[in-house]
């Protein structure tokens, strides 16, 4: 394979992971693989290594004779993350403070300047991306085959479904990405100073602001509606 096939397919496989962690790809939706060869100016065979990759790292769901489904998001699967959440994100933090290196401390400290940089710019898909890619290198840092690919299916999810809800204009959440981004700047120092206790604490308390969103969403206050008088009661209260 020529640098340009190689390139052209590199793009292919970072376009759509960014496509389907912001929604433009819907979840439980079918790729169309002849659209996408030729979008790509892949062939075929490229391009099903490319859907071989989506698939293991669980961005894509293999379907002999039907293709390649967006992974579904269901009401198991938002279960199980819920449930999984906590006790990955505090074992891959702990793992991370314990076995960093400085240059991977660095690139998380370039990432945290483009999060901050998306919440400025209230610019919703970047700062999605750079919070997936932030807890992808402290993922990296963990450096456990057994955690890393659960982190990685834990992280299309969870952006996916900030990608549902966040919006730059609501005070409330605008408040939260404060605070997240606050978070973040603590898991810089906590991991670079070998903290894993601490560290550990931090990512439990991360999710649950992220939780605490999420559930703000999804139980929203109830409407309330004028439903005025019960016929006959103004009748009743003239003849008294």
């Amino acid at each position: 394979m020529s640098d340009d096939n190689r390139s052209r397919k590199a793009n292919c496989l970072e376009d759509l992971q960014r496509r389907i962690l912001t929604l433009d790809l819907e979840p439980g939706s079918y790729l169309d693989e002849t659209r996408i060869a030729e979008a790509y100016m892949i062939s075929r065979p490229p391009l099903r290594e490319v859907l071989r990759q989506l698939a293991g790292d669980g961005y894509v769901v293999l379907h002999e004779n039907r293709g390649a489904q967006v992974a579904p998001m269901t009401h198991k699967t938002l279960r199980n993350f819920f449930v999984a959440a906590p006790m990955i994100y505090a074992a891959v933090t702990r793992l991370a403070a314990e076995n960093a290196r400085a240059e991977q401390i660095m690139r998380l400290k370039d990432t945290q300047l483009l999060f901050r940089a998306a919440i400025r710019d209230g610019d919703t898909p970047a700062r999605a991306l750079m919070n997936e890619r932030f807890h992808a290198i402290i993922g990296e840092m963990a450096d456990n085959e057994f955690l890393v690919p659960s982190l990685r299916r834990l992280l299309i999810d969870h952006t996916r479904i900030g990608m549902t809800f966040y919006s730059p204009r609501t005070q409330a959440l605008a408040d939260q990405r404060a605070v997240a981004a606050e978070q973040h700047d603590q898991f810089i120092a906590l991991i670079e100073s070998g903290d894993a206790d601490a560290a550990s604490e931090l990512a439990v308390a991360h999710w649950e602001l992220s939780r605490a969103e999420i559930e703000s969403f999804v139980t929203p206050k109830s409407i309330q509606i004028p439903l005025g008088h019960a016929p006959g009661s103004q009748r009743k209260r003239g003849n008294a």
